[in-house]
Parts: structure tokens; C-alpha cells; sequence
């Protein structure tokens, strides 16, 4: 028996090249190489060969019954020329150097990073040597947007055609290996998002292998998939296996989970999982899903974690107004953010009333740290308006405040690219499929607007970007000279990342470690809770003008006995370009900056039960408390 790594595609073994497709549906596969043609032996639904005599780097294709084009290898592992170009034959043996790399911990903050626009070169090289800022940052986790190979020169990744091919654009698959061997080094996992649930629209030869792959349903992004058929199954159980296994990567986040229904007795994610995880060997790994309906069964299927959207829609309303189409149901409101942040999902069965639908599950029981929260994403900036980021749309202090709030929480924090130095590089969706393909594209994407009242005038219509123009793609692209601490914003998310990392009180998950209350329309204030009182932390988080009040009958804002509160941490400091910040907690007064955060630990100097009349609040200079 020949020994393979993966049970389909076109492998190296020991004397050569052995090939094993699944095409049920036809007689007669040959693969086509450089200086030879070879039937495949048919042996139930799949079709093998062992080839002597060759070697890395040889192109091949493949002729289905007696179809005068050839098509690409459904498990090509290079597709050099895209997906309409040979195979290449690749030998995935790398000297890595991350033997001692422990894999992923259990407190994450994660970076979602699209290879393409994350620097102006586009590859993984270039991404590679921007790993050291993201270390310093204090990200944990870098969650590669999609990488199956797609038709043109760019995409964001959704689609993907050859799923296990990494994009040529980017570099070859030796250099992402480098990538994730250097991320490791500096401590960083990483994870790649992973679309199981359709193929793209252009390229794909997947319905020619087999139109068994086709369900007879349509999904939301085009023909939904039957992973009721063993083929199908296997294309997806193996190359979760294979990104973990040839690539080391630390874990995946699944994209549009509601969108794969399977009624098998196992379900399909849950031997994806169970894929991925026997792949990592004793190592632990992460993986993460997107849900719209807000599922918490999920879990049942062993995912770790699940993205909220009430989070992020509740938040951008709060740092907008805007709340038209799927933010028809926030307010932005203090105990909305409260909740989310306590309790995960607002939405846990109650009426919704945009999709005339219940919406969510219960989240009782669930740890918080079982959320991946986040104020932008690749969906999230691109599918609202033209693509500005909160930097451009927010107040500049509600902004700092909102950011506080969300890597001082107990969720998985989760930053987009550009967030953390403020860039104002617009993100939308852009593609370069077939020119057959523009005028749909374009027509879909400004009807998905017109759910936002504001865009359904014909002014807004036509201010959309074009997704098929190359410049659109061009202006997505980070400017990598924002990368340094002496941006203001990069250092506000720095210095939220170390309190969140030296303090336990931040990503402490148990439900009794963290409370929170309404302190005004626009107000709302969090207490940490410590076994050791001295552990405890205050966050008092304002969205509106200064709050001040001389009556504070809430008990969250009392100090631990025998002592005050002192500042530790303020969003108006100088350096963030905030204007300062005046002591926030008395015995007789709370006054909370307008629109900023202040975080207060126990005072360490003043005893109230010593000096009564003494006032809480440091008068040097703020400095950092962890």
C-alpha cells in the first residue's frame, strides 16, 4: 500500500506521483502531464494511478471522458496559472522550526488580516515581516481571511475554487508555510477562515468533476452544496486535516455555518472538527464560527467559539445613529452593550423584527469567553456604506471609549485589519471575475444596499464603488508606514492590550468575575471582581456629554473596604489625543469625561477609614495600573 498523506489529489510517494479523484459520474478520467497521458484505473466512485518518474514542480491536468479541455485537479495544492491553468505537483516536506511552539493558549486576541491589501506588496512575505508590530501590539491569534484559489488577481477569498490551493497572487505555498512558522516564533497563532458552504461563481470545475456536488437547492452566494454525498464530504473533512497538517495552522473559522445543512447522523462540522483536531495531534487548536441565526448547538458540534453580531450592531449604533437595515433592532444603548458583553447574544429566541423571525438561542451557562467580539470586520465595514471605517464616522473619544470597552471584556476581542493604527484605507468588496460576471456583480451588490434607506437614493447608488474596478481594490490597501507607536491610536491599542494581558480581572470568564450597570442615558459603568478585593477593577464608560452626579446609590461604584479608587487608565489621556482627565470618583461626586473611558483600581495610598475627607484619584500624572 503507498503511503499518502491525503486520501485525494495528486501526491508524491515513494516512486512518484499517485492519483485518486472522485468523479462517480464519469467512465474515464486521464491525467494529462508535460509528456504523457494515463488512464486512471476506475474503482467504484473514484479513479487512481501510481506514476513513476515524476517529480515536484511537474504541471498536470485532467481530461474527463472525452472532453476536448482539460480541467484543473479538484485537490490541487498549487494552481500557479489560477484556476483555469494546470495543477502543479507539490512536495509539502518543510523544515520547520516552531517544534516547540505550544500552539494556540485559551485567552486570544485575535487580527483578521487579508493577505492582498494587509501590505502593498500582497504576500505573505511582506505580511511576514509585519509580524513583529502585531506581536508588540499584543495580538495572540491572526485570522487569515479566505485562501482557496479564486478566479482573477484579486478577491477577498470567498470565491474560493480550489480549496487547496493557496492563491498564486500571494506567493507560493513554501512562503505561507514561512508566514506561520515566523508568527510562531513571536508567539502568534494562526487561523484561516475556511468557505465549505459554496464554491465561487467563476472558475469553478467542480460541477464538471461531478454534478453530484450541486445540491438542487440555492444557497444565499450562488448553487448550495449536497454534503449528504461521500465525495463531498471528504473534499471538505480532508482539507480541514490538510491546513492544520501541512501548514500548522492553529485552528479555523468557518464561514456561514446555517448555510451547511446536513441531516447525516454525524453532522458534517462535526467531523470537520473532529478532522482538524486529530490533524494538530496532542497540540490544541481553535476553531471559531460564523452563524447568522446565532446558534448556540454549535457548540454541541465542538465548535470553541462563535462570532457575535449583537455586539458589533449594537455598538455601531451607539458610535453611528445609524440604525437601518439588519441594525433595525439596536439602539446603542448602555444596557444593550451591557448585555452583550455579560451575556453574549442579545438575541436569544425574542422577535426580530427586521427578519420577521425569532432570532438566536439561549446563552445561560456559556462562559464569555466562549464570543469572538469585534467592532469592525470585513463584512461589517464594507456592508453598511462605502466602506469607511469607524475612525471616519465616529466621535473620536466614543470611539477610544467603545475600543476600551471591547479589549477590556472577557470575549475574544477581534481587530480588523487597520484598526489598531486608525487607518482611514476604505474597505469594500471587489473582485476580478470575467467580464460575464461584471454587470451581475454590480447589480448585487447595490441591491444589498438598498435594505440601508440612505443608499436607496439614485445619488447613493451611483457613489457605490464598483467592485469589478481595479482602483476599488487599490484603495482597500494599508499603508504600512502607519505601523509605529507614535500613532496615537496604535498606542491607545497597545496599552489596552498589556492591561488586558497583565490583569486577570479582564478575561476572567466566570459569570460572578464581572458586573455592570446603567449610570445615565449615555453611561454605563463594569466592576471586575477578584478573589483578592485589591484585584478589583472599575470601567466607567461615557457615550455622551460629561456625566456628573453628586448621589451614586449604585453599589458596583463602592470601593473595596478600607479603601478608594484611584485612576489607572484614562481613553483622554494626551497621548491618545484625548485632552486629560480630571479625577473621575470622589466620595461625594462621579464625574465622567464626555465621551471617553476611565478605568480605576483601589486606591493604594488612601485608607477612607483613616482620612475621611481624602479624595480618590492620583494628582501626579495618570500612569498605567495593570
Amino acid at each position: 500500500m503507498i503511503a499518502r498523506r491525503l486520501p485525494i489529489g495528486a501526491e508524491l510517494v515513494a516512486g512518484g506521483l499517485d492519483v485518486r479523484v472522485w468523479a462517480p459520474t464519469h467512465e474515464r478520467v486521464t491525467l494529462v502531464l508535460d509528456d504523457r497521458e494515463v488512464v486512471l484505473e476506475r474503482s467504484g466512485e473514484y479513479h487512481h494511478a501510481h506514476v513513476p518518474g515524476v517529480s515536484a514542480g511537474a504541471r498536470y491536468r485532467f481530461r474527463l471522458g472525452t472532453e476536448p479541455d482539460l480541467v484543473a485537479d479538484p485537490a490541487s495544492r498549487c494552481q500557479p496559472e489560477g484556476p483555469f491553468g494546470p495543477s502543479q505537483v507539490i512536495d509539502p516536506t518543510f523544515t520547520w522550526t516552531d517544534s516547540v511552539w505550544p500552539g494556540p493558549g485559551t485567552k486570544h486576541v485575535i487580527y483578521e488580516l487579508h493577505v492582498g491589501t494587509f501590505t502593498p506588496q500582497g504576500t505573505y512575505a511582506a505580511a511576514a515581516a509585519a509580524l513583529p508590530f502585531l506581536a508588540e501590539l499584543g495580538v495572540t491569534m491572526i485570522e487569515l481571511m479566505p485562501l482557496h484559489g479564486c478566479a482573477g488577481r484579486y478577491n477577498w477569498g470567498y470565491d474560493g475554487v480550489n480549496v487547496f490551493a493557496p492563491p498564486a497572487a500571494y506567493g507560493t505555498p513554501d512562503e505561507l508555510r514561512r508566514f506561520v512558522d515566523r508568527a510562531h516564533a513571536l508567539g502568534i497563532a494562526v487561523i484561516l477562515d475556511v468557505v465549505y458552504n459554496h464554491f465561487g461563481p467563476d472558475g469553478n470545475q467542480m460541477f464538471r468533476w461531478s454534478p453530484l456536488y450541486k445540491s438542487a437547492e440555492r444557497g444565499d452566494w450562488g448553487d448550495a452544496l449536497a454534503f449528504e454525498q461521500p465525495g463531498a464530504r471528504e473534499l471538505f473533512i480532508t482539507n480541514a486535516a490538510y491546513w492544520v497538517s501541512e501548514f500548522h495552522l492553529d485552528g479555523l473559522r468557518i464561514d456561514a455555518t446555517q448555510a451547511i445543512e446536513d441531516e447525516s447522523p454525524t453532522h458534517l462540522l462535526a467531523e470537520i472538527i473532529t478532522a482538524a483536531r486529530a490533524a494538530a495531534g496532542a497540540k490544541p487548536i481553535f476553531i471559531v464560527g460564523e452563524n447568522e441565526p446565532q446558534d448556540v448547538h454549535l457548540f454541541d458540534l465542538g465548535f470553541d467559539a462563535l462570532w457575535n453580531d449583537d455586539f458589533h450592531h449594537t455598538a455601531r449604533v451607539t458610535l453611528t445613529g445609524v440604525s437601518e437595515g439588519y441594525l433595525h433592532d439596536y439602539r446603542g444603548s448602555p444596557q444593550e452593550l451591557l448585555s452583550a458583553v455579560k451575556r453574549g447574544f442579545l438575541y436569544q429566541g425574542q422577535m426580530y423584527a427586521w427578519q420577521q423571525n425569532p432570532r438566536g438561542t439561549p446563552t445561560r451557562g456559556l462562559r464569555r469567553d466562549r464570543f469572538v467580539h469585534f467592532l469592525e470586520n470585513h463584512d461589517q465595514v464594507a456592508n453598511i456604506g462605502f466602506g469607511e471605517r469607524l475612525i471616519d464616522l465616529a466621535h473620536p473619544g466614543a470611539l477610544r471609549a467603545m475600543t476600551a470597552l471591547l479589549l477590556l471584556t472577557p470575549s475574544h476581542p477581534m481587530l480588523f485589519q487597520g484598526q489598531e493604527t486608525g487607518s482611514h484605507a476604505r474597505w469594500n468588496y471587489f473582485v476580478d471575475h470575467g467580464a460575464w460576471l461584471h454587470d451581475a456583480v454590480r447589480k448585487g451588490r447595490a441591491d444589498s444596499m438598498t435594505q440601508f434607506l440612505r443608499a436607496q437614493t439614485a445619488e447613493a447608488q451611483a457613489a457605490l464603488p464598483d467592485p469589478c474596478d481595479e482602483a476599488t481594490f487599490r484603495r482597500c490597501i494599508l499603508d504600512p508606514g502607519a505601523r509605529t507607536f507614535e500613532n496615537p491610536i496604535a498606542r491607545l491599542h497597545r496599552d489596552l492590550l498589556a492591561l488586558r494581558r497583565d490583569h486577570a480581572a479582564f478575561t476572567d470568564p466566570r459569570e460572578a468575575a464581572l458586573d455592570g450597570a446603567v449610570l445615565g442615558s449615555s453611561a454605563l459603568v463594569l466592576r471586575y471582581f477578584q478573589d483578592d478585593s485589591a484585584g478589583d477593577r472599575l470601567l466607567l464608560v461615557n457615550f455622551g456629554p460629561r456625566l456628573s452626579q453628586t448621589v451614586m446609590p449604585e453599589p458596583l461604584l463602592a470601593p473595596p473596604a478600607g479603601s478608594g479608587w484611584e485612576l489607572a487608565w484614562s481613553s483622554e489621556a494626551p497621548s491618545y489625543g484625548g485632552h486629560g482627565t480630571p479625577p473621575p470618583l470622589h466620595r461625594e461626586r462621579l464625574a465622567v469625561p464626555g465621551y471617553g473611558a476611565v478605568l480605576l483600581a483601589p486606591d493604594r495610598t488612601t485608607r477612607l477609614r483613616n482620612d475621611p475627607d481624602a479624595v480618590s484619584g492620583d494628582k501626579d500624572p495618570m500612569r498605567i495600573i495593570p
